[in-house]
């Protein structure tokens, strides 16, 4: 009945915009006859008004999914490249921390697994702030980086592969049962760059549930009961987004239509040399400064695809 209702509004709010739409051209045209300024400027302010209602009502089609308005988990994965995949991993974090900077939300790096020469192999995000997944899961899939590598002493161009993975933070929102004998957990000593808490405590916490797999590491507070909570907040997280992807794959079973987004089939590439262009492989936007995305100015990439695809993805 809920869905009926949120249905049949859509629709009455579509026909009333029509009709206005046509109230507004009539006028315009009336006013044009006429020569009458005044009449013009009327029509004018109401196809505005119709044109932010129309924008208003795609928001909302965008954002129609059941998770969309909720905080999300963000993890970025280093992948084939060697030193340049670690230091692009840790460059798409960046820029995933710019974009959110920009919306007025809040991050939290929860875990990050630094490589051993530059970069980072993993880290894992915590965006807090409305429509976060709603908007940052048009990033989710792999993204590739052409440049002159800077760790090549024969200064030779690279190609190189990051994954990111975005699940929505259901804290509060969504129940998902962890039964206790379901999860292991392990406890251990912290990592990282110095302070005297560092090494001395084993504060750190793994959480390993046993049914899925899934596994998940939390070192970004002092108390071991802290990084606990954390870890399950991400782990109830990633075990909900299994259960989408589950049902998203019955679904395009059923339609055929599922798009392949495994590791190597990269979404969007960001070219740095010789040219510098970043394309987006879903929708075909092309932007020529790479510096402005890559200081988390995303906002025309994500628009395009969730225009696209907003209404099919969870």
């Amino acid at each position: 009945m809920r869905e009926q209702k949120r249905l049949k509004s859509t629709v009455d709010e579509f026909q009333k915009q029509a009709r206005a739409l046509e109230d507004a051209q009539v006028l315009a045209e009336l006013a044009d006859e006429a020569t009458d300024d005044a009449s013009a400027r009327e029509a004018e302010t109401h196809g505005r008004a119709v044109e932010a209602a129309l924008d208003e009502m795609e928001w909302h089609r965008m954002m129609s999914g059941e998770s969309d308005a909720l905080g999300a988990i963000v993890t970025v994965n280093s992948g084939a490249g060697g030193i340049d995949a670690a230091d692009w991993a840790q460059m798409l974090l960046r820029m995933l921390m710019r974009y959110s900077e920009r919306h007025g939300w809040k991050t939290e790096i929860l875990d990050e697994q630094p490589a051993e020469e530059a970069g980072i192999k993993s880290a894992t995000l915590v965006v807090d702030g409305e429509y976060a997944y709603g908007l940052l899961k048009a990033e989710m899939g792999v993204h590739r980086l052409v440049r002159i590598s800077p760790f090549d002493q024969n200064a030779r161009r690279q190609t190189s592969f990051a994954a990111v993975s975005v699940s929505p933070d259901v804290e509060d929102n969504i129940d998902v049962e962890v039964r206790d004998e379901d999860l292991r957990v392990d406890v251990f000593r912290s990592g990282g760059a110095g302070g005297q808490h560092v090494n001395k405590t084993e504060s750190a916490v793994r959480l390993t549930h046993l049914p899925t797999g899934i596994v998940v590491v939390c070192q970004s507070e002092r108390s071991q009961h802290m990084n606990k909570n954390k870890a399950m907040r991400v782990l109830k997280s990633r075990i909900y987004e299994r259960k989408l992807e589950e049902q998203e794959a019955a679904r395009a079973a059923v339609e055929a239509t599922k798009t392949d987004n495994s590791w190597g089939n990269q979404i969007r590439s960001y070219v740095f040399q010789p040219y510098t262009m970043v394309t987006d492989h879903r929708t075909e936007l092309k932007v020529g400064d790479v510096q402005r995305v890559m200081n988390g100015d995303l906002d025309e990439f994500i628009e395009a695809y969730l225009k696209e695809f907003g209404a099919r993805v969870a």
